[in-house]
């Protein structure tokens, strides 16, 4: 039996949709297996426009599977994968299916800091890693690994395009430096030892579908950082149900532009994992850049876009600049933050196509809801409850009570797909887990024609670019600043649902005015780039409760006020002066090979 709002949200269904899906019952290597086995000819990707084959793609990972048996890896153990997007990255993630071992993931842009705590939860026993980021991995004593692999993410490009690179250029010299960095002594090469390598022996053990696949990292819902470990029945169970919800589409006839990283649970399961279920030509990009996107498209039309609502604002703006035609889109996805009304009707009415969203966590592999893919979708809602997933909405403070109808309460959810409990960390997962084994996700809705609406989040973190940002740990990092005195940190709304990471600082008495500039600049050295502020404040008190916590829903509300002029005019003034602080990771150059495509 289901609750009662998972049955009032199934009525909703888009006919043709399931109320339940199967069960994964095998390793996630089979749909790699499958689709080299049934689609071998398929291009699997496009990359800066140079190709693999599904057959090509398979056999790049038998031998990558061998790479990893010859280091000491086997069933069970960790390895570090740290790599933007590229033909690299579906490679060693499959290599790691295939013989059972588990793929931990990290974002190549993180601060070293975080890349070791990471690595202290997981024990990783080989690392494979970016040579921009490999710096990160290499450590003295006990903690080191065993061995570490740099991918030189260049090394797929198209042979013309690795040629032009090698020219004494400005152009090629500015690009390559974006893309390559030095091997440290100690560290051996991913891609030549791959090419040497031969298949790995069809009898070497795989995993079963209760193993571990993945370890992804979060600060789950309360900004503390943990690390998920999920199995590959969790994922494999949630790319069924994806599939399930989108059946419009063709298996082996689909191109999707694979811009969201992949070591984010949403592009993890939708990209490297639905997308390659379905046999899909995948447009891989190591970052995002509008223009290289739509060559990319040029090429290989685009039919189903998984994205965040910043790129389908760009993307479009861009075709609209360059006349091109969207209307090959006709299904999108939108995720991780939310979209708005006016935007989702611009997309649809560029592309000629639908438009829906999804919802959910990281600990839930990370899909539970979504809009229906057809008449019927509402824009601005979390989504149905998804097949062989059961919700409920509980009361904030007792979750074995159910709010009525109409009332907020905090989503739980039950299902397949969801985790079992945080890498070594007995109490956060107690805290997230009810008596009776429901997930408590600390998001809180309301439920209207079957619909969930997200009414408020009882965790105070901010939807950063489709990225969430923890305000504690921002603020931590700021606070170590000298001249600041204390600090805190909100989500300001910026358009289209957006917000931006702002912070309101408390100044020393003696201490000189700081810019934004130098606190992204002092922050960036313990916290990633996308939850670096993006807007500041200087303030002369912080509103606290009797306890002394400061209110940051206070803080919110007064700089929000459009009557305290000098919240708006210090924010405006230094929000200008910021717009000259380039990103860490730059937009590569375009001029050296107008075919070539380059994102993250």
């Amino acid at each position: 039996m289901v609750s009662e709002l998972t049955a009032k949200s199934r009525l909703q269904y888009d006919p043709g949709t399931p109320y339940e899906v199967p069960v994964a019952d095998t390793s996630l290597i089979t749909l790699l297996e499958t689709s080299a086995r049934l689609y071998p000819e398929r291009i699997a990707i496009d990359y800066l426009g140079a190709t693999l084959t599904y057959t090509q793609l398979y056999a790049q990972v038998l031998r990558a599977a061998q790479v990893l048996v010859e280091n000491g890896v086997r069933k069970g153990d960790v390895c570090a994968i740290c790599l933007p997007n590229c033909p690299q990255a579906l490679v060693a993630f499959y290599a790691c299916m295939r013989i059972g071992a588990v793929a931990a993931q990290h974002n190549p842009l993180a601060p070293i800091e975080e890349i070791h705590q990471q690595l202290d939860r997981h024990h990783g026993k080989v690392a494979i890693v970016w040579e921009k980021s490999v710096d990160a991995f290499i450590r003295e004593g006990d903690q080191a690994l065993d061995c570490v692999f740099t991918v030189d993410i260049s090394a797929q490009m198209p042979r013309s395009s690795r040629a032009l690179l090698k020219l004494p250029i400005e152009r090629a010299r500015s690009t390559r430096e974006q893309m390559r960095g030095e091997r440290p002594k100690g560290t051996h090469s991913w891609d030549h030892a791959v090419a040497r390598a031969r298949l790995v022996h069809p009898d070497t053990p795989g995993a079963s579908p209760q193993d571990l696949a993945v370890i992804l990292h979060t600060g789950g819902t309360n900004g503390v950082p943990k690390s998920v470990p999920l199995t590959h029945r969790n994922i494999g169970s949630n790319v069924n149900q994806c599939i399930m919800w989108v059946w419009k589409l063709h298996e082996g006839a689909e191109t999707f532009y694979s811009l969201l990283p992949y070591f984010h649970a949403y592009g993890l399961t939708l990209l490297m994992c639905a997308a390659v279920r379905l046999a899909a030509t995948q447009l891989v990009l190591p970052k995002f850049d509008v223009h290289l996107a739509l060559e990319a498209h040029k090429r290989h039309p685009v039919t189903f876009f998984v994205g965040v609502p910043p790129m389908f604002e760009r993307l479009m703006e861009g075709a609209q600049e360059e006349h091109i035609d969207l209307t090959s889109m006709k299904w999108s996805l939108c995720g991780a933050m939310p979209l708005s009304q006016t935007l989702a009707q611009q997309w649809e009415e560029a592309t000629q196509g639908m438009v829906i969203e999804g919802y959910g966590m990281s600990e839930t592999s990370p899909v539970i809801a979504g809009v229906p893919l057809a008449a019927n979708r509402r824009h601005g809602a979390l989504g149905l409850v998804f097949p062989s997933t059961d919700i409920r909405l509980v009361d904030l403070e007792d979750p074995s009570v159910d709010v009525e109808e109409g009332t907020p309460g905090e989503i739980i959810v039950k299902g397949p797909q969801v985790f079992s409990g945080y890498l070594g960390a007995p109490e956060e997962t107690a805290r997230v887990f009810t008596e009776d084994g429901w997930l408590r996700t600390g998001d809180v809705a309301v439920i209207r024609d079957g619909f969930l609406m997200m009414s408020d989040r009882k965790k105070e973190l901010i939807l950063s670019g489709g990225f969430n940002v923890y305000p504690s740990q921002v603020e931590d990092a700021i606070r170590s600043m000298p001249g600041v005195k204390d600090v805190a940190v909100v989500g300001l709304p910026s358009g289209d649902a957006r917000e931006e990471v702002t912070a309101a600082l408390i100044l020393e008495d003696d201490a000189p005015m700081i810019t934004l500039a130098q606190v992204r600049q002092w922050a960036e050295k313990y916290v990633s780039h996308y939850a670096l502020p993006r807007q500041l404040a200087i303030i002369s008190e912080l509103p606290r409760n009797p306890l002394g916590k400061v209110m940051r829903r206070k803080v919110k509300e007064q700089l929000l006020d459009p009557a305290n002029r000098m919240f708006s005019s210090a924010s405006k003034a230094i929000g200008e002066a910021a717009a000259a602080v380039s990103e860490r990771l730059s937009p590569t150059d375009t001029s050296v090979d107008d075919k070539d495509s380059d994102n993250e």
